[in-house]
């Protein structure tokens, strides 16, 4: 429990053993055809997806503004602000940064109690929906995005629960803060990727970097179809590796 006046300072990455050693073991060279199956994977089409599938780029076109709602936890929100910060470092052509009030936000994170988490699913999603998640998804954590007639994503929602241990927290949080930029689809057939319901990572890993910059290359538009993005992708690949090459000290 945290008292005002002595908040215990929060654990960062990688202080966090289970985090350490996977970031010892970490993967970090791939061919250029394993980083585009995951991204084709997990840009177009949704885990979860409420009126069909979607194959269609789905992005934010303007700054990304965070804003933590919720459980009154000055720990969680100080590690979700070094998860923004070190998302916005680790991708090139993305302007992301915390918010002071959620009027100037379009991402809010909802800060929530392990036994609220049921309640705040249904208070956002109705409790149809809300039922149907949890039985498809059962998520410990979520996230979900509203998007205009041209794919641009214009406001989006994650919910974590705060009471869980800093793993699961730091976890959940770069996972749904990453998908609520777009890369929504889960999928279990690609092993290095974050957003495989299987593998939990607690970091920003070099995989879902080439993910996410590939995403938000200016010329990966919102919209776009996967032909679309095809045609683009072997120039906009090679930019995308070096620049995450500089990030990771990788040989290029």
């Amino acid at each position: 429990m945290a008292f005002e006046g002595a908040v215990q300072a929060p654990a960062a990455a990688g202080e966090i053993p289970a985090i350490a050693s996977r970031q010892r073991a970490e993967k970090k060279n791939f061919t250029d055809s394993e980083i585009i199956e995951g991204f084709l994977k997990t840009a177009f089409g949704a885990e979860y997806h409420l009126a069909g599938r979607v194959d269609r780029i789905r992005k934010y076109d303007v700054p990304v503004r965070v804003f933590a709602d919720g459980a009154d936890r000055a720990d969680r929100k100080a590690q979700l602000a070094k998860v923004v910060a070190d998302i916005g470092q680790r991708i090139q052509h993305l302007d992301i940064a915390m918010a002071s009030s959620g009027d100037e936000a379009n991402v809010v994170v909802n800060l929530v109690r392990d036994r609220d988490l049921s309640r705040t699913i249904t208070k956002f999603y109705g409790s149809e929906r809300a039922k149907e998640i949890r039985t498809s998804l059962d998520p410990q954590c979520l996230s979900g995005f509203r998007k205009n007639e041209k794919f641009e994503i214009e406001h989006s929602d994650v919910i974590l629960t705060v009471d869980s241990g800093d793993f699961v927290f730091l976890d959940c949080a770069y996972e749904e803060l990453l998908q609520s930029l777009g890369p929504i689809n889960d999928t279990s057939s690609v092993p290095w990727t974050m957003f495989n319901d299987e593998v939990s990572m607690g970091f920003f890993d070099v995989y879902d970097q080439y993910i996410l910059n590939l995403l938000y290359e200016p010329r990966i538009k919102a919209g776009m179809t996967v032909q679309e993005v095809k045609a683009v992708l072997p120039e906009v690949l090679a930019d995308v590796r070096a620049w995450v090459a500089r990030q990771n000290n990788l040989p290029e």
